[in-house]
């Protein structure tokens, strides 16, 4: 077992750990946002996040995703922090937000979503103020996830899935026109503003953005 911790984040790793193990500590925790499991071929991270931050930039961008949706008209629905996870590619773990776009109408009205008959998100959202231990767009990438947003607390950057593995991109393909920069920017000013007039502010680049694209 090694533990390692920070200001922000506690990790546990522990190897040689079973599905079933896993799957029991899932049911454990039942509805609880804490400790973050990650589990990959055999290989489980605890993650416990001690400060406030991590989960205030998983709501900012929560809230970001759902007003650029809105905004720009594409139906989107969101699944929180919803346990990915299959047991035939012995992978899962818990994004700090993940959204459906294109696939929205076939999960619509399922409260339970089985990733063995139904699709994966077509975004997720992970953020990282420290390095994880275990290699997530890996699982992502096994799971199909389509799209995947990272945060480090300084910069957002876009992961499309290319065949089996993640190529880093100037854009988003789920949400078009908006691109990892301005994503970035959106999150910096999100520090520096009260929710309101961050929400504002957020709309009325969505909606230059609508415009230029012919949207509205």
């Amino acid at each position: 077992m090694a533990t390692l911790q920070d200001a922000q984040e506690q990790r546990i790793l522990l190897r040689n750990v079973a599905w079933d193990t896993y799957e029991r500590l899932l049911v454990e925790r039942e509805e609880n946002s804490a400790p973050r499991f990650t589990y990959d071929q055999g290989v489980l991270e605890i993650m416990s996040p001690l400060l406030s931050e991590h989960e205030q930039y998983g709501d900012d961008i929560r809230f970001l995703v759902r007003i650029l949706a809105e905004e720009l008209g594409i139906p989107v629905k969101g699944f929180g922090s919803m346990t990915l996870r299959r047991e035939d590619i012995q992978g899962g773990l818990e994004p700090d937000a993940c959204f459906y776009f294109q696939n929205v109408g076939r999960i619509l009205g399922k409260r339970r979503l089985d990733l063995q008959v139904d699709p994966p998100p077509d975004l997720a959202v992970e953020v990282d103020i420290t390095n994880p231990s275990l290699d997530k767009l890996s699982i992502y990438a096994r799971l199909g996830v389509p799209e995947v947003w990272r945060y480090d607390a300084r910069r957002v950057t876009i992961h499309t899935l290319e065949g089996d593995r993640y190529t880093e991109s100037l854009d988003s393909r789920v949400l078009h026109g908006v691109t990892a920069d301005a994503l970035t920017i959106l999150m910096e000013e999100s520090k520096a503003s009260e929710s309101t007039a961050w929400a504002r502010r957020v709309r009325e680049w969505a909606l230059r953005l609508g415009g230029a694209d012919g949207r509205r």
